[in-house]
């Protein structure tokens, strides 16, 4: 069995070490450390723009508030791309370096709705790096390289619901998200995998 987890681990954790990018872009969500960690990036020069997606929780039909840090992050965003905006400018990064995305309520929809408007904008894209949580690495990564067919993504994660690669496999919290996202990676591709089946 731990042989199998430790596949597994690989498998759906995934990160790289970051390098000078076209673009960063970060996942919806609601947690602020991932603007901040795309903030870092950004200030260290390691790429021009951010694509900053989201727009509201397909369960609730509105932005829920910041998961964390509410004391600092506390204005009545409406969507996920606008509260990552306020985090990104309040860590420094220029208004006008920053690409939103905010119709989207799915990974699925986060990648799809980016290129669109990457390729809108006619900007060439050959290397992003990717910023999400660890356990969604993967996922993130399939949809994307799905929706960026010609860029290379590095991905760069932040450590959310203390679910890591090194624990998630002790506590039943950790299992099912990390098990959940496993029976993602299937069953939300199938249909988009026997699409492109034949470019391979």
């Amino acid at each position: 069995m731990y042989d199998t987890i430790k596949e597994i681990t690989n498998f759906i954790f995934v990160e790289h070490k970051p390098e000078k990018c076209d673009a960063i872009m970060i996942l919806g969500g609601s947690h602020p450390e991932l603007a901040e960690k795309a903030a870092n990036f950004w200030n260290d020069g390691y790429a021009p723009i951010i694509f900053a997606a989201g727009g509201v929780s397909v369960k609730t039909g509105k932005f829920p508030g910041p998961k964390s840090k509410s004391d600092i992050y506390n204005k009545d965003y409406q969507t996920e791309a606008e509260f990552f905006e306020d985090v990104l400018i309040l860590n420094n990064v220029d208004a006008d370096a920053i690409i939103k995305e905010d119709k989207s309520g799915t990974t699925r929809e986060n990648a799809m709705f980016t290129a669109k408007i990457a390729n809108d904008k006619e900007l060439r894209i050959n290397k992003a790096i990717l910023i999400c949580k660890t356990f969604h690495a993967r996922r993130s990564l399939m949809y994307y390289q799905l929706a960026f067919p010609n860029t290379k993504f590095l991905l760069s994660c932040i450590e959310s619901y203390e679910i890591n690669k090194n624990n998630w496999y002790k506590n039943e919290y950790g299992i099912r998200r990390v098990l959940g996202e496993l029976a993602r990676c299937g069953n939300q591709f199938t249909e988009d995998m026997i699409q492109i089946k034949d470019k391979f």
